[in-house]
């Protein structure tokens, strides 16, 4: 049994395929995964009912596992921000979130980049967010 935080097979197996540039997609509930998402990548569903599990709580866990280099987030055609992007922002510190249209981001999410796709079952609107690997530096 691992004691670290984050035990999923298949997140760890796909994390430690993974290297640098690779990017890793956190979906809310809405997200279209089956289509909206690269056909080469692992994907993971853990949307078992409405707001189990959230995408905030699955970044908490990421945080802890990868070196983030950037997060890319869907953001309205018009209208205030949305409010989980300041949850983001709390559990990544220091990185900012580069914004893009719908469409835009479903490119980038179907990309040759995307080594992982998490579905969750967030129920918050605009709550995926596109991690790009960074490097671990040597000690």
């Amino acid at each position: 049994m691992l004691t670290y935080p984050l035990l999923h097979p298949e997140i760890l197996r796909a994390l430690g395929e993974a290297g640098h540039g690779a990017h890793v997609l956190i979906a809310d509930g809405n997200y279209p995964l089956a289509t909206r998402s690269s056909q080469t990548c692992r994907r993971v569903y853990l949307n078992l009912a409405p707001d189990l599990l959230r995408a905030t709580e699955v970044l908490a866990v990421l945080v802890g596992a990868i070196p983030i280099e950037s997060a890319h987030v869907m953001v309205p055609d018009n209208g205030p921000e949305p409010p989980i992007f300041t949850e983001f922002r709390q559990i990544m510190p220091g990185v900012a979130l580069q914004t893009h249209e719908r469409f835009a981001f479903y490119d980038l999410a179907r990309g040759p980049d995307l080594a992982l796709a998490i579905a969750t079952g967030e129920r918050r609107i605009y709550a995926n967010i596109l991690l790009t690997i960074g490097v671990v530096p040597p000690k």
